[in-house]
């Protein structure tokens, strides 16, 4: 009885199946069908790859008030001078009035002003690649940061070979550990004297000489390296159109809080402004000729994390992909069996009516009838017997 009642409770849920199953010999396979299932496996394999790597690196761009105001500003510089280094000195002054020699020394190396072949190609690179990125930087920085890639160039290459003639230009290079406000970091003619009182003065920068502030910007960086942050001023030349020539860049400089899986990295991006004049005392014009980056931190910080939707949703959008990518290949697939039924096995009605009727084959014929120029014994069929042997 238990059997019986175990029986039919089971009988009444296979009449429920909504998924009724089809013996493989009602199935009939195709080769277009094949066909279609290979590229819609190939369809779900592609967009759920590239649904998962979005899931993984979509980031997410927020403002926050920066409270560490005792940290530090690290700035990594390779300028190029048109002049050599015994006549330049770089030095920063920032507005605590710290010794300026507290910040530590960068490194001033003779070189040329006029680049090898290999060093003019890999600027004028790196010129077009920076200018590209800040014009589209806001369509590319999501891939930007994916990409991971800290430098989207590496250094100037070294002048090879040598040239004979005296070297004409100063490199200017190496990293300085700031502090964290306003600041002004400049390079002009002569080198720096310390003062008492915390500041400085330049020997030679009172004094008519023959100036060139020509100048080629390789690298120019605050903070540690990091992936997805372009730096503006890199690849930027400038070439002095008179003696007394005077650059001055007006940076913003923001921290940036970049959070990954591997932890929190802190770093700093600018944003910068520039203007280009001539010292002429007698029309007004007053200043020192050289070249200044007059920075400024921004009271708001940049926070970067990695935006994820929630595990559910994802999954269902998964389903909703592989769903999709079925029921339309299925689609596909009937209507192609259609449009080969219709064009290669329809026959219209009059087609049907100018057919011949078929002739029977002579073993069709029923045994006994006679046709033209058949004899009359052909017709007849002997049976042998046990018996007539």
């Amino acid at each position: 009885m238990e059997l019986r009642q175990r029986k039919t409770v089971l009988d009444t849920v296979k009449k429920l199946d909504a998924f009724p199953k089809i013996a493989d010999t009602y199935v009939e396979t195709t080769r277009s069908g094949g066909t279609i299932s290979i590229l819609t496996f190939a369809a779900m394999v592609l967009l759920l790859y590239t649904e998962v790597t979005y899931y993984m690196s979509s980031f997410r761009f927020r403002f926050e008030p920066d409270v560490e105001m005792d940290a530090k500003l690290p700035i990594h510089v390779d300028i190029v001078v048109g002049m050599p280094c015994a006549a330049v000195g770089a030095d920063i002054m920032d507005s605590t009035n710290e010794n300026v020699f507290s910040f530590g020394r960068l490194e001033e190396e003779n070189t040329w002003w006029q680049m090898t072949p290999a060093q003019a190609d890999h600027f004028q690179m790196a010129q077009m690649t920076n200018a590209f990125l800040r014009e589209h930087y806001h369509n590319l920085r999501d891939t930007l940061f994916r990409s991971g890639h800290t430098s989207m160039f590496a250094g100037l290459p070294p002048h090879r070979p040598r040239p004979e003639r005296r070297p004409d230009a100063c490199r200017v290079h190496g990293s300085l550990v700031l502090n964290k406000v306003s600041g002004n970091f400049h390079i002009t003619a002569g080198k720096a004297i310390g003062l008492p009182t915390g500041q400085h003065a330049h020997i030679s920068a009172f004094m008519d000489g023959n100036y060139n502030f020509s100048h080629r910007i390789v690298r120019f960086q605050f903070g540690d390296d990091q992936g997805g942050l372009i730096h503006p001023l890199e690849g930027d030349e400038k070439l002095a159109s008179s003696e007394m020539q005077m650059y001055q860049y007006f940076l913003e400089v923001v921290p940036t809080d970049v959070h990954g899986l591997l932890g929190t990295t802190h770093t700093y991006q600018y944003s910068v402004k520039e203007q280009s004049r001539v010292i002429n005392h007698q029309k007004g014009s007053h200043g020192v000729p050289g070249i200044y980056f007059k920075y400024d931190m921004s009271p708001l910080k940049v926070v970067v994390s990695e935006d994820r939707e929630p595990l559910v949703q994802f999954a269902v959008r998964l389903c909703a992909i592989c769903g999709g990518i079925y029921v339309t290949s299925g689609i596909i697939n009937s209507l192609l069996g259609w449009a080969v039924y219709l064009v290669c096995c329809r026959r219209t009605p009059s087609d049907r009516r100018a057919a011949p009727a078929p002739v029977p084959a002579p073993a069709d014929r029923p045994s006994g009838l006679l046709t033209a120029g058949q004899p009359a014994d052909a017709g007849r069929v002997s049976l042998v017997t046990a018996g007539d042997s």
